[in-house]
Parts: structure tokens; C-alpha cells; sequence
């Protein structure tokens, strides 16, 4: 059950930023910035984190996650080393995701042929 749970969270969410396309005719550019933005909103209010326990992947896969850790890697730093914590804090905890999809874009960009 964990798994259709995740499966249908993840889904719920993607529709949401497919409408924001579709009928709000936002670009992906602006999708994602709210959806990001959306995950920081609801980690400040408390949501995210039961919402991370119900849903599990479902929750942690999309964009809204990527929001979620860089709120909460700049609340972890600026307590601990204040203002420029926050900045710090922001790298630390995304700087794997970050790598991550430079290293496979660029991996990408050396097998296939962007269409011209």
C-alpha cells in the first residue's frame, strides 16, 4: 500500500504543475519556481514533514521536496552559524541533488543528439 500511496501523491502533485500549465498557460520556468517555492511554504507551516510520512516518495521525489530541503538546510545552518548559515545551509544540504543532475545532463549531452 506504501508504494500506490507514493504513487498517487507524486501523480497528484504532477497533475498540479501539468494544470498550471495547461490552463494557467505559465511557463515550466514559472511551475516550477511555484512548486518549489510551494515546498518551502509548507515546510515553514509544518505540513511537509507529516506529508513526507504519509506519502513517503511520493513526497521526496517531485520539485516541492527540492523546496522543503533547502528550507530546511538554511534553518539547520543559520541556527547553528546564523545569518551566513542560511546561505551555507542551502548548499550543504542540496549540493548532492545539484551535482547529481549536472553530472547526468552532461552525461546525456555526450550520448544522444539534441534535435536541431
Amino acid at each position: 500500500m506504501e508504494y500506490v500511496i507514493a504513487f498517487i501523491v507524486g501523480g497528484l502533485i504532477c497533475v498540479v504543475g501539468q494544470l498550471l500549465l495547461d490552463v494557467g498557460k505559465l511557463t515550466p520556468a514559472h511551475v516550477m519556481s511555484i512548486l518549489v517555492v510551494s515546498g518551502v511554504v509548507l515546510d515553514f507551516i509544518g505540513v511537509y514533514d507529516p506529508f513526507i510520512d504519509f506519502a513517503g516518495a511520493g513526497a521526496t521525489v517531485p520539485i516541492t521536496s527540492f523546496g522543503h530541503s533547502l528550507y530546511h538546510g538554511a534553518m539547520q545552518e543559520a541556527d547553528q552559524d546564523g545569518l551566513i548559515g542560511v546561505i551555507t545551509g542551502i548548499f550543504e544540504v542540496t549540493s548532492a541533488g545539484i551535482s547529481a543532475a549536472i553530472v547526468f545532463g552532461f552525461l546525456a549531452s555526450l550520448v544522444f543528439k539534441p534535435k536541431g
